[in-house]
């Protein structure tokens, strides 16, 4: 339900085409007008309207200094290409990525096996940030340091290379005339006068035999490596079995976003994810100490995103940052419930910082996921066994009864959870009080306090503070504060700057 990334031409397609013919500027609108006659009307064009739309907006919001990073599958990348060479100008355009995404076998086909994903690279202006980034050197290119000292594994470099240069790098030194080297036009890599230097520090090999060259020491110590370039083969896919897999269909490597982040901005700048979905790339904005700006369209990726803020650098919705966008009230908490249940379902498990179960996002008939009447967890850590313990979440958006509680203590003990939280929009019944009282408590080992081991809790109570009566979900009756992170707090944006 929540991936349902397929496109179709039809009326929210035709008048964003519109949008874009009349009110843009001239060279988008035909360029649009273009591929639509090639394409024609179908899934392809409806999702080219709706990055063109968008990939306008980006521009226009894009500092002089920024740049526009864009992930996609070779399906789509020809066109994609056209439409930022329109937009961004092709003078703005600096690199397409080929992203080895996977090293994984596929069966034989009558085709080459696909193997790699393309991000492209486009700037604002030529004033755009960029920090060059290394690889790690491969061991044949470290076995080139073949020298040895006390300084450690060198490799000797020429002084003399080939070019023109200006200045007093073709100067003669120590008797040595760069031009007559054995052809015109060579030079040394820097002056005499720091040539001086590293002889002085002992840097220069020079020549047993007449008429060779000197060399210079370069230690592999101080080798940054390799310059990386528009092929990444060293960030794999995230699997089913990776420590960040959250269990996301789209989400990627925060390795891929933060190599992004480090070379295209520096700390303090603003980054912005117009479709953050797990929101990869906002944790590698929040660990690397850049502002940032997340947007995705379903309320479960907000909050999983709200769930990844908090076990990763203990941030609090309202206090470290702020989601625009939800529910403030219980009316408009009552439309979302009425518009769309999945959304109400996912959003009202983020306001008790529950992770929601992914089991019945991509499903089509409502059937929820390996646990039956589970729609979101939470996870506590109590005695020494380390352990973990789990407080089951329900959510309701209507048609609650005693009965309700009933089979949600039954879910719970089938589970063998410690906690089930039955969150609903209508105020409990007397009936489900005692239905809820009648569960007893849950004794915590590490804590000794007792809990209330079915709870119930309205959205209006919710939204007014009120939170699960549990075990702290960070850490354990050994260490029962969590320790913050230092990389960087989300500072307030001025959105009108």
């Amino acid at each position: 339900t929540a991936f349902d990334d397929t496109w179709h031409w039809g009326a929210q397609a035709e008048e964003l085409y519109a949008e874009l013919v009349t009110k843009t500027n001239g060279a988008v609108g035909q360029m649009i007008g273009a591929l639509r006659g090639a394409i024609g009307e179908n899934q392809m064009m409806a999702y080219l309207v709706m990055m063109a739309g968008r990939l306008v907006e980006l521009h226009r919001v894009l500092k002089p200094t920024g740049s526009l990073y864009l992930h996609c599958d070779p399906t789509a990348s020809h066109y994609l290409k056209i439409i930022l060479d329109t937009i961004f100008g092709a003078q703005n355009y600096r690199n397409e990525i080929s992203w080895r995404r996977s090293q994984t076998r596929s069966s034989i086909s009558k085709i080459y096996r696909r193997a790699h994903d393309t991000i492209f690279f486009y700037s604002r202006s030529d004033e755009y940030v960029y920090n060059l980034q290394y690889k790690e050197l491969s061991e044949a290119s470290k076995s080139l340091y073949s020298g040895d000292d006390e300084n450690g594994p060198y490799q000797a470099v020429p002084l003399l290379v080939s070019g023109r240069r200006g200045g007093s790098t073709g100067d003669v030194w120590r008797g040595i005339n760069p031009n007559i080297r054995g052809k015109e036009g060579m030079h040394w890599v820097t002056t005499p006068d720091n040539l001086e230097e590293y002889d002085r520090q002992g840097l220069i090999l020079w020549p047993k035999k007449e008429g060779g060259a000197p060399r210079l020491k370069y230690y592999l110590k101080n080798s940054p490596g390799v310059p990386l370039s528009d092929f990444w083969d060293d960030i794999n896919l995230i699997s089913s079995s990776s420590a960040e897999a959250l269990g996301y269909p789209t989400q990627k490597p925060i390795a891929l976003l933060e190599r992004i982040l480090l070379a295209s901005s520096n700390p303090g700048d603003v980054v912005l994810d117009p479709f953050c979905g797990c929101g990869t790339t906002v944790a590698a904005a929040q660990k690397l100490g850049r502002q940032w700006i997340g947007i995705d369209i379903t309320f479960l990726s907000i909050a999983l995103l709200k769930n990844r803020l908090t076990g990763n650098f203990s941030l609090t919705e309202k206090t470290d940052y702020n989601v625009i966008g939800e529910p403030e009230d219980l009316a408009s908490a009552r439309q979302l419930a009425q518009d769309d249940p999945y959304q109400f379902q996912w959003w009202a498990v983020s306001l008790i910082q529950a992770k929601p179960l992914g089991g019945q996002a991509g499903s089509k008939t409502g059937k929820k996921g390996a646990d039956q009447g589970i729609d979101g967890v939470k996870n506590f850590l109590d005695d020494a066994s380390g352990k973990p313990k789990r407080v089951l979440v329900q959510v309701k958006g209507g048609h609650v009864t005693s009965a309700t509680v009933r089979d949600l203590h039954g879910t719970v003990d089938r589970e063998k959870a410690a906690i089930g939280v039955l969150i609903t929009l209508e105020p409990a019944t007397k009936p489900m009080e005692t239905e809820a009282h009648a569960a007893d408590f849950y004794e915590s080992p590490g804590w000794g306090k007792s809990y209330p081991r079915i709870q119930i809790l309205t959205i209006e109570q919710l939204l007014h503070g009120a939170q699960v009566q549990m075990p702290p979900a960070h850490g354990t009756f050994k260490q029962a504060q969590r320790v913050k992170t230092d990389e960087g707090v989300q500072g307030a944006l001025d959105l009108d700057a």
